[in-house]
């Protein structure tokens, strides 16, 4: 089974890692949701929810604004000027 390996930093902190199924968020020109083998993208990050499904355990939510979203070879990053989980 394909996984992605998500990173979620802050500006001042680490805010998540781990492998998923899927990662569900809000970039500025609209909502994206990725899976294993999404094509590579660079996005500006906008505010609003980010939505983790992990492999192994409950969803995991965020609050996130600014930033960017990267996606490349099953591997996303998403760096925001400031993240805190909601669950």
């Amino acid at each position: 089974m394909a996984e992605l390996d998500v990173q979620v930093v802050a500006t001042d902190h680490a805010v998540w890692s781990g492998k998923a199924k899927s990662v569900r968020g809000r970039t500025v020109e609209g909502d994206i949701g990725i899976l294993p083998g999404h094509t590579p993208v660079l996005a500006l990050l906008g505010e609003g929810e980010l939505a983790i499904e992990p492999v192994s355990g409950p969803k995991v939510t965020a609050q996130v604004k600014g930033g960017f979203f990267s996606v490349d070879h099953d591997r996303v990053t998403i760096v925001a000027d400031d993240a805190d989980l909601t669950t």
